[in-house]
């Protein structure tokens, strides 16, 4: 018999993973939608993304399909988003006796009414599961807190397509994509994901306002500099520009904003160039009662170019430990457009600083691989008892 991974959707990152998945354990993907909410456009046609799939993937119904798993399947792994969808797989397996493993991805609950409603049988999962997979270090201990122990909680390095966004991008493409963008010549922020509350937009927004001002104030009082001519000397600095990738309601705020450029929604195989053809990745998301950030895939998109990162300490991929402040990025305080915007100058300023932690954040990577996933999973798998 197979094992079943349910899941909400077969995003395009998750991909390989379920193809290692399906190759070494028998896994097969069910998945039950994407839900309610704001969703990108690229998550949307459920059925399109089964009819791809290179591995066993099917939709079930709900949360009463899901409690009939055990009859099919040898074991099965859950995450927890998706509401009764968790406890449902869970209940099937255990009516069945057969294992369940938790794949945990968030390091707080989210406070709520529907959330407070299904905590009790959610934490009742977490303590039993037979063996559960973390997104991070940051989940581990989140996940151990209610287990009591953390010996058979495992993390699984999260990671995107070395070979799409570590891809080698020539000079000519980024001055080609920045043409197409009419993104100006000068600096280059870029920030990629939704365009809504919890991703920190406002405070970006905020915080490059800042930035402008005091790239505007540097221009008018810098004075000439040995090595430059009379000519160059007197030539103002060109003001950065923040270049926004993505979609959301925020989306209006952002091209109301002097110095930003919202770029709207780009192919996933174009944002290699994006990452290179930019001096940094911000990623400011902040904390909600309904939110925080799990991981931050940009993170290792923009790394793989060797784009150095400035994250808060609301990422998960801060959280987790791969963004190390000083080390292989920038890290901020939540909500803070002062610290943030201080941040991007530091490092708009400084080319030394941004080639270091660039190439210390790509070799940071290294970890980070479907295969040290799919490892994952099977150490998981197989301290749940459902290996032979």
């Amino acid at each position: 018999m197979a094992i079943a991974l349910v899941t909400n959707v077969l995003a395009p990152y998750r991909v390989p993973l379920y193809a290692l998945l399906a190759e070494r354990f028998g896994v097969e993907v069910l998945c039950f939608g994407a839900g309610a909410g704001y969703v990108p456009a690229w998550l949307g046609d459920l059925d399109a993304q089964l009819a791809a799939a290179p591995f066993p993937a099917y939709s079930i119904g709900g949360p009463t399909a899901a409690l009939r798993l055990g009859r099919r399947y040898e074991a099965a792994i859950a995450p927890v988003a998706g509401g009764a969808m968790l406890p449902a797989t869970y209940l099937g397996m255990r009516a069945r006796g057969k294992p369940f493993v938790l794949w945990a991805s968030v390091w707080a609950h989210p406070r709520s009414g529907k959330a407070a409603l299904g905590w009790p049988l959610v934490r009742h999962v977490y303590r039993h599961a037979d063996a559960a997979v973390a997104y991070g270090e940051h989940v581990r201990r989140y996940v151990a807190r209610y287990r009591g122990h953390d010996d058979d909680v495992v993390i699984a390095p999260q990671s995107v397509e070395a070979e799409l966004f570590g891809r080698a991008v020539a000079g000519e493409e980024t001055a080609a994509w920045r043409r197409a963008a009419d993104l100006p010549d000068g600096p280059l922020v870029l920030y990629v994901g939704r365009l809504v509350q919890e991703k920190g937009i406002e405070e970006l927004l905020a915080a490059w306002r800042l930035v402008g001002a005091r790239a505007a104030r540097g221009s008018e009082r810098t004075p000439p500099t040995t090595g430059r001519s009379p000519l160059d000397a007197a030539r103002p600095a060109l003001p950065p520009t923040l270049a926004v990738i993505g979609d959301g309601p925020l989306a209006d705020a952002v091209s109301a904003t002097p110095g930003a450029r919202f770029l709207g929604s780009q192919p996933r195989e174009r944002l290699p160039v994006a990452y290179a053809a930019a001096d940094a990745l911000v990623v400011p998301s902040i904390p909600t009662p309904r939110f925080r950030e799990p991981w931050g895939l940009v993170c290792n998109e923009a790394l793989h170019q060797a784009t150095p990162v400035v994250a808060t300490t609301a990422v998960g991929a801060v959280a987790g430990g791969l963004i190390r402040d000083g080390e292989t990025g920038l890290v901020v305080p939540p909500g803070d457009p002062q610290a943030l915007a201080a941040a991007i100058g530091r490092l708009l300023a400084d080319p030394a600083l941004r080639a270091r932690l660039g190439e210390a954040g790509r070799s940071a990577l290294a970890g980070h691989t479907y295969a040290a996933m799919a490892d994952a999973f099977g150490v998981a798998l197989a301290r749940a008892g459902a290996l032979g």
